[in-house]
This record gives structure tokens, sequence and C-alpha cells, in this order.
């Protein structure tokens, strides 16, 4: 049976901090889902449609990740598509209590999902995509940060 991943967010936009616990969780799981998860509490810098294809570009050349999408619970996702493992990443303490909650609410929907935990690699620990945002707001070179089509994602916004 094959071991499948579920890597949810709203990669808004997706980040070097991403890919590297996405290239880390590709060695544990056969295939790994990148799962655009719309977060309704969120303001989204770039549109659904533009999340997707960032994500798909970047994921091009990763022969065990494909794309998808999601308007609902990422649980209710794995239950459909007959996955049990939702991958995460942990930057930080504080990362760790809302990931805990989060598992704990998880679990209570449906039992038979866990969460697997990637620690954040040390050089990605500070970026988050609202900080990426704030920092190529501020003419902050942010290439070395995000995949290169992200960069091109801003240009095309006039950003």
């Amino acid at each position: 049976m094959k071991k499948i991943g579920v890597y949810p967010g709203s990669f808004d936009p997706i980040t070097n901090g991403h890919m590297d616990v996405l290239l880390r969780s590709t060695k544990v799981f056969d295939e790994v889902i990148l799962l655009l998860a719309v977060n309704p509490n969120k303001k989204s810098i770039f549109s659904v449609e533009e999340r997707l294809e960032m994500m798909k570009e970047a994921v091009k050349d990763l022969p065990n990740v494909r794309v998808d999408f999601t308007p609902g619970l990422v649980v209710d996702y794995c239950r459909e598509h007959d996955t049990k493992h939702i991958i995460r990443g942990l930057r930080a303490v504080t990362d760790f209590e809302y990931e805990f909650q989060l598992a704990a609410a998880n679990r209570y929907v449906n039992p038979e999902v866990d969460m697997v935990f990637f620690m954040s690699g040390s050089g990605t620990s500070f970026i988050s995509s609202s900080a990426i945002h704030q920092m190529h707001e501020g003419g902050v070179d942010i290439s070395a940060l995000v995949p290169s089509v992200v960069m091109k994602a801003y240009e095309k916004k006039g950003h």
C-alpha cells in the first residue's frame, strides 16, 4: 500500500520554507499531495488560480508530488482521498501550540488521520508567506527565499 501524505496550506505565496518541508517529506512518503486549502480568515495576496499555478511550477520536477485544491476541511479531503497523514512544518514554539490544537481538532473530526511534523531547516525558520510579502513590499530582495515562479508572479502583479 502506497504511503500518501497531504501537505496543506494557503501557500500565499509558496516559499522555500514550504519547499524544504515538502522535499524532506518526499523521502518519507511514496506520494505527497501539495494541497491548497483556503483559509477564510486570511486575506490572500494571490488568487487561488495564481497560487495553484505557482505551486505546480515549483514542484514540476518532483515526480512523486502532485498539486490539488480543497475549499473544505483538510481532514474531509483526506477521508475522500483515502489518505491518513497530514504533513505540517514547525518553525517555532508558537507554531507548536497552534499545530497541537489543530491536531487535536483533526483527530476529533477524523481519528484515522495523523499529523506528521517536520522542523524547519535552520535557514528557513524565519520564512512565512506574510513575512515574504512584507519584505517584498518593503523593497527587500526575496529571491533567495522563494521559488523563481513567485518572483515572476509578483512582477506580473506589478509589485
